[in-house]
């Protein structure tokens, strides 16, 4: 699932390619996407004519600020990205026109839903597993709604100080790395960059927060910037489906060090690395690196 770095790559193209477009069309061939209103036609009808104010990320979601004070939040779950470009189809199939990652890498054919833009450009939904949710807000219903509300702060905005960190996790129990991708805690921290961070750190992925010495949740709150601020300029991680708004893969992955390393060696120490299972997820770690 794309997580913070790979949302906010979305966010900054898409600032550089659609503020001040018009909202033109839309089109899908599966309309179960569209969470609010549920009625696809209902939505086309309300979004169409809207002009793009601004785009912007809370937690793990995208959102088009639009004229006449509505949202269109995207949120790209499992296997989603936006991608940016035109598109023809053939047979049936949409087909980018230009040659390059749009149209040769697999992971960008799996088109669901296309905006058409008043400058004759698209941006398009591609999500292998169609998990991916779009809803059409209203900018104060949103902002006043509880899933919204709920979120945790921003990991990387200068309020999210070393003591607003230990102030979260003090009231919070069970493992650290369930608490880091919790999204009530800290917003935007996925399976991951919990497992990069706590590397980072040398903290081990199933240590009890309440057993961390503010030395250990020192470690932990620097990693968390350090990392997930090298992820966004590095573009994100595509080791799996994750790919920019040009269709690229992210640049992360040559700087991965603990994530799907397991049965490989330590790139700090050259012990094997681990992975063990955390209430549903995976956690991968060194066992010397990071003991428990």
């Amino acid at each position: 699932m794309p997580e913070l770095p790979e949302v906010e790559t979305i966010v900054r193209d898409l600032r550089k390619k659609i503020l001040g477009r018009k909202v033109e069309d839309i089109w899908t061939d599966f309309e179960k996407m569209v969470k609010k209103p549920k009625n696809f036609n209902v939505f086309k009808k309300e979004l169409k004519g809207k002009k793009v104010k601004n785009v912007r990320r809370r937690g793990k979601n995208i959102l088009i600020d639009l004229s006449d004070n509505k949202i269109l939040l995207i949120h790209q779950k499992l296997t989603g990205h936006l991608l940016f470009g035109k598109w023809q189809k053939i047979k049936g199939k949409w087909r980018a026109v230009i040659n390059g990652p749009l149209k040769d890498d697999p992971m960008n054919k799996f088109l669901h839903l296309i905006f058409w833009l008043d400058n004759g450009k698209m941006l398009a939904l591609s999500d292998l597993r169609k998990f991916a949710k779009i809803e059409l807000w209203d900018s104060q219903e949103l902002k006043e709604s509880e899933d919204f509300k709920g979120l945790g702060p921003e990991p990387l905005k200068s309020n999210f100080t070393f003591n607003k960190f230990k102030e979260i996790l003090n009231n919070k129990r069970g493992e650290i790395k369930q608490v880091l991708m919790d999204q009530k805690a800290i917003a935007g921290i996925g399976n991951i960059y919990s497992d990069e961070i706590l590397w980072e750190a040398k903290i081990n992925p199933l240590k009890d927060v309440l057993k961390l010495s503010d030395k250990e949740l020192g470690k932990i709150y620097r990693a968390i910037r350090k990392i997930l601020a090298l992820a966004i300029k590095l573009k994100g991680e595509s080791i799996s489906d994750f790919r920019t708004l040009a269709g690229e893969k992210g640049g992360y992955d040559k700087f991965r060090r603990i994530y799907r390393k397991e049965g490989k060696r330590c790139v700090r120490c050259g012990t094997i690395v681990k992975k063990t299972k955390l209430g549903g997820r995976s956690a991968h770690f060194c066992p010397k690196c990071q003991p428990i």
